[in-house]
């Protein structure tokens, strides 16, 4: 045993001295982390940033791409064979076909390797010839990165501020009736264990559903493979000091499992690796919900900030070491829901939140950002008569009928403070606006050859996210 534990150890050494001969040598590669808060766009986001930098005809504001430094893009084969493949093709397919739709969002980690073929430019452009560059774009869901504060909260704790949630959330009545007939000291009886998870995870699915962001745990919303283990088979339960052999000494247990067994391997193989993130947020999907779905999102954005702060957790210190995620960048999807006229407020508000999240998270470190995006634009713009005015609105092909129509969301307020105030003391709904959504389907493309897929401020995201390195 002592002499294995030598050879690894002199292996481990010999690995790493290897590592720093050869890699300034090596092709660098920047592994960009794609995350997103309820159904925000993350797959569409992946499908048009690949096809944009393979195609780069619409990414003036990429200096690498609008001075030429770009000489080619292409896809390879992912570094990690054990990782889902992102189905880039697929997706695309589903954007680019006669009668377009939506691409089926995923539930699951995924990666993709976009390899840029890069002429450096200034002092070194007449020193060197074109390098490549690797983007490893690692997709995964927004849910996971929530579970992080799990982390620091015993079963105690975390079932205290659950129950507390639920109280104003859909489907928390039930649970909590549920609640008052289950004995937590009571012998451990697994259909009744079952039917409180299965309560529970049905509030957690309509929380999010009306626009709440705060779902924890994140894999309850998206068992997979796990659906109907005994790591997803708890709730939150009042009380502490369970008895032996007790529902909650049990459901103790699951919940230390969960974070032992799910969460902690997810930071340390995966979050822990990446260089940038971009988090993708459906603002005006929250405005829309309401007060209290705005100021959840407040606070998730200020657990996600968390997750970026590996000082703060000791766990988080360790798979880190050392290393810190540069870049962060939140951008408002769905802007062209929005006539451009109103954009400076959705970028506004997102940068707003931002700003509470990061002062509320006391975060210091990697670089941040906000700014509204739409990965794929789906709508026009116009402007119509409306009771004697002009109003700026915006067309396009509705998802659930396939009709024409125009559409006003409402006047964003040019002060975000209008939005953010009523949301912190609590307001129910807002007293002088009321703002709306729609569901836009993907307009049919019909592309030039050089342009992928038309797009907002896409460009400026990947410049903020990469620009720096290629």
């Amino acid at each position: 045993m002592v002499i294995a534990t030598i050879a690894n150890q002199i292996t481990r050494a010999a690995a790493e001295v290897t590592d720093t001969l050869t890699s300034p040598f090596a092709d660098p590669v920047i592994r960009l982390g794609v995350t997103g808060l309820s159904r925000a766009g993350k797959t569409v986001f992946i499908t048009s940033l690949v096809a944009n930098l393979m195609d780069r005809g619409r990414m003036p504001q990429l200096a690498a791409a609008a001075n030429g430094s770009i000489q080619t893009a292409y896809l390879q084969p992912q570094p990690d064979d054990t990782i889902p493949r992102f189905a880039y093709e697929t997706h695309l397919g589903c954007l680019t076909a006669p009668e377009p739709k939506w691409p089926e969002s995923t539930n699951r980690i995924s990666e993709l390797r976009l390899s840029l073929r890069v002429q450096p430019s200034g002092l070194l452009s007449g020193l060197s010839g074109p390098r490549t560059v690797h983007i490893d774009i690692v997709d995964y869901p927004g849910e996971w990165l929530l579970d992080l504060a799990l982390l620091d909260q015993s079963y105690e704790e975390w079932s205290a501020a659950a129950l507390a949630r639920a109280a104003d959330r859909p489907g928390g009545d039930a649970y909590l009736q549920l609640c008052k007939v289950s004995d937590a000291n009571a012998s451990l009886d697994e259909p009744t264990a079952l039917q409180l998870a299965e309560v529970f995870t049905t509030h957690l699915n309509e929380s999010r559903a009306a626009g709440f962001s705060d779902c924890t745990p994140g894999r309850f919303m998206l068992p997979g493979e796990l659906a109907g283990s005994p790591v997803l088979t708890f709730a939150p339960l009042p009380g502490s000091g369970f008895s032996r052999k007790s529902l909650g000494r049990e459901f103790e247990r699951r919940f230390e499992s969960y974070k032992r067994n799910i969460v902690r391997p997810f930071f340390r193989d995966h979050f822990a690796k990446i260089d940038r993130q971009i988090v993708l947020v459906d603002v005006l999907g929250a405005i829309h919900a309401g007060p209290a779905a705005l100021d959840d999102l407040r606070g998730t954005m200020a657990g996600i900030l968390s997750a970026f702060r590996p000082g703060r957790n000791a766990f988080l210190t360790r798979i880190f070491q050392g290393r810190r995620v540069e870049k962060i960048l939140f951008a408002a999807t769905k802007a062209d829901h929005l006539h451009h006229s109103q954009h400076p407020q959705l970028t506004a508000i997102t940068e707003a939140l931002l700003r509470e999240a990061r002062d509320r998270a006391d975060f210091a470190g990697a670089k941040t950002t906000a700014m509204s995006i739409a990965s794929l634009r789906t709508t026009v713009e116009d402007t119509v008569d409306h009771d004697g005015k002009q109003l700026d609105v915006v067309r396009g092909r509705l998802l659930d009928t396939g009709k024409q129509a125009a559409f006003y969301p409402g006047k964003l307020p040019d002060d975000p403070a209008h939005l953010l105030s009523p949301a912190r003391s609590g307001a129910e709904k807002w007293l002088d606006a009321d703002y709306s959504v729609m569901r836009f389907a993907p307009a049919p493309l019909t592309l030039r050859p050089r342009d992928g897929p038309p797009h907002i401020r896409l460009d400026k995201a990947v410049q903020f996210l990469l620009g720096d390195r290629l």
